[in-house]
Order: C-alpha cells, then structure tokens, then sequence
C-alpha cells in the first residue's frame, strides 16, 4: 500500500470499529464488557414430547418451537442489567421486556423481578432483577420491531468473539419407506437428513458441560462426480439473523431431533446430549439424475463464518422396468392348499405329507 494511502486506511478501519462498538450492546451480567459463557443459542431445537420413550414419543405429539434468544450462563441470584436503556414491563412472573425508544425490545428470562411495570431503567445500571433458581441462566432476546433478531449478529451482543468449528457429523439417505439406503445402490425416491452441531464459544460449567448447539447455517449440494452439480448450493437452516415460524420446525429440523437434556412424557435426561438433525430433502427423485457415481457436500457454519463440512459419495442405479426404479423384490412363494378327505361325518383337512 502507498505510504500516502496509509493514514486514510488506518483512520477508515478506526471508523469501522468504532461504529461496530457503537452499534453493539453490552452483556446482562457484569462484567459487561467481557465474554461470557452461552449454554443456549439461536436457533436451538427446543423440543417437550408428551409421551415417554416407551410409547414411541420420539415420533410422537408434543411442544416444537426454536430457541429465539441465548442463554447466558450465571450463577443463582446473579444481578441481570438492561442491555439498553428503556422502559420495563413485567411478563409472566419470572421474566421482564425492555422496550426501546428504537422500537426494539429486549426479553430476560429467568429472572426474579426487582423493578416493577412501567420503570424507566438504565442500561449497565439499573438491576432489572437476579437469576432464578435452579436455572443458572439468563435467557436474552432482541425483537427489532415484530422481527425477533439474533443476538450474536456482528454489532449486537458483544464482545463476542468465536472460533470453534460446527461440525457435519453424518449424512443418512432414507428410501421411501423410511429405511437406511446403503451407498451403493440408491434408487427410487429418497429423503437426506444430516446431523451437525456446534460447540458454545466458551467453555460451560455445570451439568450442560460438553453439549452441544446448534449451527447458524446448514447448505447442500450434490455433484455427479467429474460431471459437475446437479443440486445447487441449497439452504437447509439459517438462523444467522431471523428464525422460521413455528410451523417450519419440522421442515428444518429431521424427526429424531431433540434438545439437550430432553424430555419424553414424565422423563427428564438431565445431562444428555442433543440431537440436531436436519432435513435435507424430502420426495428426492433419483430416477430424474442419471444413474452412476455422486457426492453430497454437506456443510454447517457459525455467526462468524466458521465452517464445517462432510462429503459422502454414493451411487445411483434405478431400473427402467420397475415402477419406482427400485429392484422388485419376488413374492414369497405361496403354500400349496391342504388336502382333504370326506368322511361320514363331515370333512377333514390335513397336510399333504413330507416327502
């Protein structure tokens, strides 16, 4: 770079960073302006089957909704602070709103009120309450005007920095029955599922240690190999900024997905992993591709562009006389009919004998 262009440069970068600090809000719990640990993120599956794992609930009714904010860990009875000043409004209790004079608002949950409705409070001042047991999390959305917005978006909650890769743990290919297709003889109609988590940015004590969240993005593609694509980069999940409705869970997430420490009917997993399938394609009509060798590229990303991937290749082989391009399977062969005698008082069957 020019030694003239130099200044310009280094004061436009100035420029950037102070606009993002100035867009960004603080963290609810001191210290404000430092990192803290998120057990929950954007996008999370959040699952409550009402029947239990002996009843089949896994594929049962239930509550499915996505998590709409973060779950900032702290410990019980931990003061929680307006991350922008407003006027609060108690809801249900054990949470409170902040409304904005930017028509944002800001929902805490888990919290024991310390401020009563209609409160002009201050961010980084005013105690809007304290964590409530046994949760050790305070639970923060943003909803810009009727959008609810994700908190880990560059210029929102910060300092937040990541560096941890989401990782593509496995590819399923299904048939039309719903049964595992190996890789060497894909036919007919199938549906694709990929598992793929993320790991919190920093470590989280307690018993959600170790599990996992979700990715801010989930894409495909399939390549017939040396041939190029077929299916174009495709979006299975974005939560990097809004999220579905509720009525597109199960368009995103597989079923067999789960929240971490799930629960089925009366049962509680306390400390079990989840498990974020997510739904591919479903209705994928082999018989339109031609048939030979292909590769599913599946990847999972974060709010900051960290990136995972996984490739699994596979072969197509339908057949042009069957009706779903599938091998017929033949029918077992169907017993002969018993014999029977006629007697005096009505008629007896019996088995023709062994040879």
């Amino acid at each position: 770079m020019p030694r003239r262009l130099l200044p310009f440069a280094l004061t436009l970068v100035l420029a950037l960073v102070t606009v993002d600090a100035a867009a960004s809000y603080p963290w609810p719990v001191k210290p404000f302006h430092e990192q803290h640990a998120i057990r929950g993120y954007f996008g999370d599956p959040r699952t409550l089957f009402l029947l239990p794992l002996s009843q089949d609930g896994i594929d049962g009714p239930g509550s499915f909704t996505f998590h709409n904010g973060v779950d900032v860990t702290a410990p019980d009875g931990t003061k929680v602070y307006p991350v922008v000043s407003g006027t609060a409004h108690l809801i249900d209790g054990n949470a409170v709103v902040v409304q904005t004079l930017d028509d944002r608002k800001f929902q805490y949950f888990h919290v024991v009120p310390k401020v009563v409705d209609g409160e002009q409070v201050t961010a980084q001042e005013t105690v809007l309450g304290v964590v409530q047991a046994p949760f050790a999390h305070v639970h923060l959305s943003e909803i810009d005007g009727t959008r609810v917005t994700n908190p880990l978006l560059p210029g929102h909650l910060g300092p937040y920095r990541d560096r941890t890769r989401p990782t593509v743990a496995s590819i399923d290919l299904r048939n039309a029955a719903g049964q595992p297709v190996g890789p060497l003889g894909v036919c007919g109609t199938i549906s694709i599922d990929v598992s793929a988590f993320d790991r919190p940015a920093l470590p989280v004590a307690g018993p959600f240690s170790g599990l996992p969240v979700a990715p801010a993005l989930v894409t495909w593609q399939i390549a017939r190999v040396h041939r190029g694509l077929v299916v174009p980069h495709t979006i299975a999940a974005d939560f990097r900024t809004t999220l579905p409705g509720p009525i597109d869970f199960w368009k995103i997430y597989a079923r067999g997905t789960y929240e971490n420490a799930p629960r089925f009917g009366p049962d509680q997993y306390t400390s079990l992993p989840g498990r974020f399938l997510y739904l591919l394609a479903r209705g994928l009509d082999t018989r339109k591709l031609p048939n030979g060798l292909y590769t599913l590229t599946a990847s999972a990303a974060d709010e900051r562009g960290n990136q995972g991937r996984l490739a699994e290749r596979f072969w197509i082989s339908n057949q042009r006389r069957t009706p779903t391009g599938c091998p017929v399977k033949p029918k077992p062969p169907v017993p002969p009919p018993p014999e029977t005698t006629t007697t005096t008082t009505g008629t007896t069957t019996t088995q023709p004998a062994t040879p």
